[in-house]
């Protein structure tokens, strides 16, 4: 399915999360699905939670007892292939990244969107992060129903 429409299908999404006792604390979420030339996220990593290994081709793996999720890795990776999620409060709270203008502000509601481009709930953005080492790339912090845990993926404004 991925090859044909660019859409992971279900299990091999639900095949990059955890279970719902390691996100009691925020963890990486690394949606790379193919070998490909790239390697930001381990490089850029400052607790070397993201692993490549010798061949920089090789999908990168998440050691999620060292991961923190700090989001570093979200707003360095290329591909915009990670993100950060969280269950907290009945909701799931994501960090995702944000290249657009202008940015979203603390407050507001936005759409959060599937992997296929299609609306699927609100959601309210808790935090809005630039440094200048992020390239005017935007790390959002968004509160989500928690039912939309796996189907979740961005926002659009």
């Amino acid at each position: 399915m991925l090859d044909k429409t660019g859409v992971p299908t279900k299990d091999l999404i639900l095949s990059k999360f955890f279970d719902e006792k390691t996100l009691f604390k925020p963890k990486a979420i690394i949606e790379c699905y193919e070998e490909i030339p790239c390697n930001p996220c381990s490089t850029s990593c400052p607790f070397d939670a993201i692993y490549i290994g010798q061949n920089i081709n090789d999908v990168p793996v998440l050691d999620v007892d060292l991961c923190t999720g700090c989001g570093i890795c979200v707003t360095s990776c290329p591909g915009l292939a990670i993100m950060v999620a969280q269950i907290k409060n009945n909701k799931a709270i994501f960090k995702i990244a944000y290249e657009l203008n202008p940015k979203p502000k603390v407050g507001d509601i936005l759409k959060g969107m599937n992997r296929s481009g299609e609306e699927i709930c609100k959601c309210e953005v808790l935090k809005v992060k630039m440094n200048k080492n992020q390239d005017q790339t935007a790390l959002i912090e968004v509160s989500v129903p928690v039912e939309f845990l796996h189907e979740f993926i961005t926002v659009r404004i």
